[in-house]
C-alpha cells in the first residue's frame, strides 16, 4: 500500500538509537521524521525502502509494547507512488546543492555516500562553539544544513575533541570554516596569540592517496594553498583509533580552501573504496561489509539520511570503540 508509516504513542524518553534500531530490524530505513504533537508520546513518520518491509513493520510492530506504552501504526498514504526519484533526492537534505555538486554524467554514487568531515578541536574552544545554551551550534547547523557531533566525553581529559559534520561537501566544508571562525575570535579574545590549525581526522586506510606518489598531492594543495600540512605518523595509530591527524597551518581562509581540496581526494578514495567493495560484494555473497573495517563511518555502506531527525537516529561514528 505504501511505504510510509506513522507510528504513535511512542514513550517521550525513548531513545532514537533505540527506536532505530528497532526499526531497521524490519528493513532499510530511509528517513525518520518526528511529527510536533500537543501529547507527551512522541509519533513518528517513517519511511522503508520497499512496500514489503513497510508491510512487515506494521504487522509486527501494531500493539508492541514498549515500557507500557503500546505503539500505535497506520500507514501513510503513498502520494508519490507515481515518481519515486524526485522525493527521494529531497528527502537526502532537501536542497539542491548536493545534487549539483556530484559528478558530472549523473553518477548517482556520491548522492548515497554519507562522508563525514571529522575535525580536532582544542578543549578549551569547545565552549564557545557550542555557545550559551547551544546558540552558536543551533545556528552554525541551521546556516550550513549540517547535523554536527561535538564528541565531548571521549577522551576525558584530553586537551582535543573530535567534530564530526554531517553534510553535503559545501555543508561541511561552510561548518569547518564556521568552527575556525569561532576558535580564531576566541582566542583573540583571551588574547592566546597562538595560531590555531586546523585539524582533521582521516581514517589511514585513505590517507596515502591523499599524499599521493611522492607526496604529490599533498604538495600541489600545499602550494595552491598557502599552507603547511603535517600528518601523524603511523605509530600513533591504535586498534581502537585507526585515524591519523591532518594538521593544516596558515590563514584561516587558507585553512578552509585547504580543507576543501583535502576532503575532495579523502572523499574520492572513499568512494573508490565503497565500488570496489560493492563489486566484491557482488563476488562474495554474505560478504560483512561493515566488519572489514576500512571506511571511516562506522556505517560502511549504509545510505546517508539527513531527514529532520533521520540523521540524528543514525549511528554515530565512535573513533575510540570504548566509548558507546
Amino acid at each position: 500500500r505504501s511505504r510510509k508509516i506513522q507510528i504513535r504513542n511512542i514513550p517521550p524518553h525513548l531513545q532514537w538509537e533505540v527506536l532505530d534500531g528497532l526499526l531497521a530490524q524490519y528493513g532499510t530505513v530511509e528517513n525518520v521524521e518526528q511529527v510536533n504533537t500537543d501529547t507527551e508520546t512522541a509519533v513518528v513518520n517513517v519511511t522503508y525502502a520497499a512496500k514489503e518491509e513497510a508491510k512487515v513493520a506494521i504487522e509486527k510492530l501494531s500493539g508492541h509494547q514498549f515500557e507500557n506504552y503500546s505503539f500505535k501504526i497506520s500507514y501513510i498514504p503513498d502520494e508519490e507512488v507515481s515518481s519515486p526519484p524526485p522525493p527521494q533526492r529531497s528527502r537526502r537534505g532537501g536542497h539542491s546543492s548536493r545534487e549539483r555538486g556530484s559528478s558530472p554524467g549523473g553518477s548517482s554514487q556520491p548522492k548515497q555516500l554519507d562522508f563525514p568531515l571529522r575535525m580536532l578541536v582544542p578543549t578549551q574552544f569547545v565552549g564557545a562553539i557550542i555557545g550559551k545554551e547551544g546558540l552558536t551550534i543551533k545556528n552554525l547547523t541551521k546556516q550550513t544544513q549540517s547535523k554536527v557531533d561535538i564528541h565531548r566525553k571521549e577522551n576525558a581529559g584530553a586537551a582535543e575533541k573530535p567534530i564530526t559534520i554531517h553534510a553535503t561537501p559545501e555543508g561541511c566544508s561552510e561548518a569547518c570554516r564556521m568552527i575556525l571562525d569561532i576558535m580564531q575570535k576566541e582566542a583573540d579574545e583571551t588574547k592566546s596569540a597562538e595560531e590555531i590549525p586546523l585539524k582533521i581526522l582521516a581514517h589511514n586506510s585513505l590517507v596515502g592517496r591523499l599524499i599521493g606518489k611522492e607526496g604529490r598531492n599533498l604538495k600541489k594543495i600545499e602550494q595552491d594553498t598557502g599552507t603547511k600540512i603535517t600528518i601523524s605518523p603511523l605509530q600513533d595509530l591504535t586498534i581502537y583509533n585507526p585515524e591519523r591527524t591532518i594538521t593544516v597551518k596558515g590563514s584561516t581562509e587558507a585553512c578552509s580552501n585547504a580543507e576543501v581540496e583535502i576532503m575532495k581526494k579523502l572523499r574520492e578514495a572513499y568512494e573508490n573504496d565503497v565500488v570496489a567493495v560493492n563489486q566484491q560484494a557482488n563476488l562474495i555473497p554474505g560478504l560483512n561489509l561493515s566488519a572489514l573495517g576500512i571506511f571511516s563511518t562506522g556505517l560502511s555502506m549504509l545510505p546517508s539520511t539527513p531527514g529532520a531527525r533521520g540523521a540524528a537516529a543514525a549511528t554515530p561514528y565512535h573513533p575510540f570503540a570504548v566509548s558507546a
